[in-house]
């Protein structure tokens, strides 16, 4: 009598736990439309940005950014897929263990880094602004948590800082004009 007294309390203790629908770690949930669009808009920046950021280069005919360019990027996103085989973290939404670093982010920030590093704040804030939205992109879709991007951006931005060099004009000449109400001047400059 003693046992089926027991049995009875456990299964009242339990009782809201095995009423409550079953969770599956396995599938993740769907996500919304607007959601889903966002991811979508989300990787579609990330591929854009290395190509607008080799796009710009190639206009500026500039070959040895094209080429740095490049290494980093690959570097870049060599180095977070083998950290993301090897710590092996759980996505949020539980569909695998692929979530450390975001090899996504790291693909967007490689293209952020290169263009603050070569060409300056003025072509990087609009592209590491970009990255921000890649970032973001990945962790409402529960594919990323946050330091999984904000580690994707560090070896991009430390790949960043280690291979890329400021741009220099083809001949190094700076011009100048200076108007002013008696007249103007010109300046010219070289560096060598």
């Amino acid at each position: 009598m003693r046992k089926m007294a027991l049995i009875a309390v456990a299964l009242m203790v339990a009782q809201p736990v095995l009423a409550a629908p079953a969770v599956n770690l396995g599938t993740p949930a769907p996500l919304s439309k607007t959601k889903k669009d966002i991811e979508t808009l989300g990787t579609g920046v990330a591929i854009a940005l290395p190509l607008v950021a080799g796009g710009i280069s190639y206009f500026k005919h500039d070959t040895m950014g094209l080429a740095q360019l490049t290494v980093e990027t690959v570097f870049t996103v060599g180095t977070a897929y083998a950290i993301k085989n090897i710590v092996r973290e759980r996505r949020p939404d539980g569909s695998d263990y692929q979530s450390f670093p975001s090899d996504t982010t790291a693909l967007a920030a490689s293209g952020s880094s290169y263009l603050w590093g070569r060409y300056g704040w003025q072509y990087g804030l609009p592209a590491f602004a970009a990255t921000q939205f890649v970032s973001y992109s990945r962790i409402q879709a529960k594919k990323h948590h946050w330091y999984d991007t904000l580690a994707s951006s560090a070896i991009a931005a430390g790949y960043g800082y280690a291979l890329t060099t400021p741009f220099k004009r083809k001949y190094n000449i700076d011009t100048s004009l200076d108007a002013s109400p008696d007249g103007a001047a010109l300046h010219l400059s070289y560096n060598f």
